[in-house]
C-alpha cells in the first residue's frame, strides 16, 4: 500500500457510495459499492488473510477513487453503470448477448399468438421460461400449435379489422380462423388458458389431445401427420422427465449455489418452472468482494436484469440486505437462505453442479486468463508501454484497385473482443490505392470524435491503438496522433511478413516469442480488424454493383422500376425513351415521366 492510498483511506466518509480500484496505469480494475465507505475500502488494505483472488487484485491496485451517494439503492445504480462503463477485469460481468429465450403471450390482444423472446419487460404479457438445456423454445410451441388452434400469422387483429380470406393453416385445421372472426375472442380465450395451463406444468391435457390425433391420423392412413403427433408427444415426455417430485407445479423458483477454491468462483442457476426443473447454467467469475453473500448479492443484481423474477429465490448464501436486491429489481419474491425439504434437496444439486464445474474447468479458466488478461500485462511489460493495454484499438484498409475503400476498427476489451464497439469507415478524401493516406483520414475522424466524446464508442479512450502494417504505416498514424494533440495513447504496428511489432520512437522492430501468449493476442486483433475490412468492403461492392440509375429517381418503387425495364429491356432504352413512351407503361403518369426524362436529360 502506497502513501497515496494511505492518506485516501484516513479521509474516506462514514457514508454511502461506490469506489473504484485503479492499477498502476490507471485502468479501472475493480468497481464496488458500500454501505460506509470507510469501514469497507479500509477492509482490502488491512494485512488481514484475504481470498487469493481479493489479494491479486489488491496487489495490482495503485490508487482509488470513491463516489458518496445518498442511499444503497443510489450506490447500487452508480454501481452497475460504472460496471458496464469500465468493464473491471475483477467484476462479475454477464454478456448482455446471452439471454435465454421466453415464450410470450399478449394478454391485451384479442386473439393473442405465442412469440419468443429474449428480454422480460413490463407490459402485462405473461412470460414462461426461460428454455435452455435441451428444451429449444420453438418447439414447444410447434407442440402447442399441434394440439390447440392458435394463429401463426403476423396478421394484426382488432375488434374491427378482418382479413380478406383465412391462411393455409385454417384449411388444413391448424388454426382457428382468428384473422376472420371464425372463432370469438371468448372461445380463442378458453384455447389460450389451456396453453397457460400447459405452460405452468400440467401436461395431462395436451398429452392426451396429441393422442387422440395421432390415433385418428394413423386410422386415417395419414401417417405423415401421425409422425408429427408422434415427436411432439417425444417433447412432452422429455419435459415430464424434468418433474421434482413432491413439487406443487405452480411453484416457480430459481436455485442459486456459490462455490469457490478461493482463486476461481462458479455461480451456479437452477430453473424451476411448473415443478419442472427447465435447466441449469454455470457462471465462472473472477469477483473481488471481500465476502462470499457480496459475490452473490452482485450475481444477482446483474442476472435479474430484464429477466423473469420467480416466485421463490433460494440461495446457497446469506445476504446482508435481501430487500434492497428486490427493491432494485423491482419484483416481490420469497429469498430463501436456510432450505429444508425439497428446496435444500434442489439447492444440494445445484451445489454438485457447481463444485463439477469447478473441477473440470479450472485449467480452461487459467488458460482464458492466459490468453486476455495475462498476455496483457506481458504485452504491456514486453513493449514497454506506457498504459496497460485494457482497450486496444485495431485498424486495417481493404480495398481493390483504390475502389471502395474501408477502413475497419476493431475493439478488444481485457484482451476479448468487444463487437458493439467495432466501427467501420468510407473513406472519403483519398484517391487511387494509398493505404497511409486512407489509415490517416480514418484515424483523423476517429480522434476528432474521441475529442467531441461524439458517438458510444468513439467517446471512449483507447489504451493502445494497433496499426495493420510495417514502420510506414506507423509512422504516417503517429503524425496524426501527435497532431490531434490527444495523450496518453500507446501506438505500435505489426507487420504480416514475420509479424515484427514496431514502435514510433524506433526503427528496429520487436519480435515476440513465437506462438507466445502476447503475439497470439496481437494476431487475433489484427485478424480480426482484416475480416472487419475485408467483409464491409465486399458489402459495398456488392451493393454498388446491384445500384441502378432509376434507384436515384424519386417517385420510382420497386414495381414502377421493374414495369419499365419489362418495358423497354435496359435502363439505356430508358434513357432514350421520350415522355410520350413513358407514359405509356402502367403506373407512370405525367409527372412521373417528365421527371424520369429530366433525370436522364439533366434537364431539372
Amino acid at each position: 500500500m502506497n502513501n497515496r492510498i494511505k492518506e485516501k483511506i484516513k479521509l474516506l466518509p462514514n457514508k454511502s457510495g461506490v469506489y473504484i480500484m485503479k492499477d498502476c496505469s490507471g485502468t479501472v480494475i475493480y468497481v464496488g459499492k458500500a454501505k460506509v465507505l470507510k469501514n469497507r475500502v479500509s477492509q482490502y488494505f488491512r494485512n488481514s488473510p484475504k481470498p487469493s483472488k481479493v489479494q491479486a487484485m489488491v496487489d495490482s491496485v495503485d490508487d482509488f477513487e470513491y463516489f458518496i451517494t445518498m442511499s444503497e439503492m443510489d450506490a447500487l445504480a452508480l454501481e452497475s453503470n460504472l460496471i458496464k462503463k469500465y468493464q473491471p477485469f475483477y467484476n462479475i460481468l454477464l454478456k448482455d448477448g446471452k439471454q435465454f429465450p421466453y415464450i410470450k403471450i399478449n394478454m391485451k390482444e384479442p386473439y393473442p399468438k405465442l412469440e419468443i423472446v429474449r428480454k422480460v419487460k413490463k407490459d402485462g404479457a405473461k412470460y414462461f421460461g426461460p428454455y435452455f438445456a435441451g428444451l429449444d423454445a420453438r418447439e414447444i410451441i410447434k407442440t402447442i400449435n399441434a394440439a390447440f388452434k392458435l394463429r401463426t400469422c403476423n396478421q394484426k387483429i382488432t375488434a374491427t379489422s378482418m382479413a380478406k380470406r383465412e391462411c393455409l393453416n385454417y384449411s388444413l385445421g391448424l388454426c382457428s380462423g382468428a384473422c376472420t372472426k371464425q372463432i370469438s375472442p371468448s372461445d380463442y380465450a378458453k384455447e389460450i388458458d389451456k396453453v397457460i395451463n400447459f405452460l405452468n406444468g400440467n401436461d395431462d391435457e395436451i398429452e392426451e389431445i396429441l393422442k387422440n390425433k395421432m390415433e385418428i391420423a394413423s386410422q386415417n392412413e395419414n401417417y405423415e401427420s401421425a409422425l408429427i403427433y408422434r415427436d411432439r408427444l417425444k417433447m412432452i415426455s422429455k419435459l415430464k422427465q424434468r418433474i421434482v417430485a413432491n413439487l406443487p407445479k405452480n411453484v416457480n423458483k430459481n436455485i442459486f449455489a456459490y462455490q469457490t477454491n478461493g482463486l476461481s468462483g462458479v455461480i451456479t442457476s437452477m430453473v424451476v418452472r411448473g415443478g419442472k426443473i427447465l435447466g441449469v447454467m454455470n457462471y465462472a467469475y473472477n469477483d473481488a468482494e471481500l465476502e462470499e453473500k457480496e459475490t452473490l448479492f452482485n450475481f444477482l443484481i446483474q442476472y435479474y436484469q430484464n429477466v423473469l423474477v420467480p416466485d421463490e429465490i433460494v440461495l446457497s448464501h446469506e445476504i446482508d440486505n435481501p430487500q434492497l436486491l428486490l427493491d432494485y429489481i423491482g419484483k416481490k419474491a420469497s429469498i430463501i437462505t436456510n432450505p429444508h425439504g425439497i428446496n435444500k434437496k434442489l439447492l444440494d444439486m445445484a451445489k454438485d453442479n457447481a463444485n463439477d464445474y469447478l473441477e473440470k474447468h479450472i485449467e480452461k479458466e487459467k488458460i482464458k486468463y492466459n490468453n486476455t488478461f495475462g498476455a496483457l500485462k506481458l504485452l504491456q511489460e514486453k513493449l514497454h508501454l506506457n498504459n496497460f493495454p485494457h482497450r486496444m484499438e485495431c485498424y486495417d484498409i481493404s480495398n481493390i484497385s483504390g475502389t471502395n475503400k474501408v477502413c475497419s476498427m476493431v475493439v478488444f476489451i481485457n484482451g476479448e473482443p468487444s463487437k458493439k464497439n467495432y466501427r467501420k469507415f468510407k473513406i472519403k478524401y483519398v484517391k487511387g490505392s494509398n493505404d497511409f493516406a486512407s489509415l490517416q483520414e480514418a484515424l483523423t475522424r476517429r480522434l476528432t470524435r474521441l475529442k467531441n466524446a461524439d458517438g458510444e464508442s468513439f467517446k471512449e479512450k483507447p489504451d493502445l491503438l494497433i496499426i495493420d502494417g510495417g514502420k510506414g504505416q506507423l509512422s504516417s498514424c503517429y503524425e496524426i496522433l501527435q497532431n490531434s494533440g490527444i495523450t496518453g495513447i500507446d501506438m505500435i504496428s505489426l507487420a504480416k511478413r514475420i509479424e515484427e511489432v514496431f514502435k514510433p520512437d524506433s526503427n528496429i522492430p520487436t519480435l515476440l516469442k513465437p506462438a507466445s501468449a502476447e503475439l497470439r493476442l496481437l494476431q487475433r486483433i489484427r485478424d480480426e480488424a482484416h475480416r472487419f475490412a475485408i467483409t464491409f468492403h465486399r458489402e459495398l461492392r456488392t451493393q454498388k454493383q446491384t445500384h441502378s440509375a432509376l434507384d436515384d429517381i424519386k417517385g420510382l418503387g420497386d414495381k414502377k422500376k421493374q414495369a419499365l425495364l419489362d418495358a423497354f429491356e435496359n435502363i439505356d432504352n430508358i434513357k432514350n425513351a421520350s415522355i410520350d413512351e413513358l407514359i405509356i407503361v402502367k403506373g407512370i403518369h405525367m409527372a412521373l415521366a417528365q421527371t424520369i426524362y429530366n433525370h436522364f436529360h439533366n434537364d431539372n
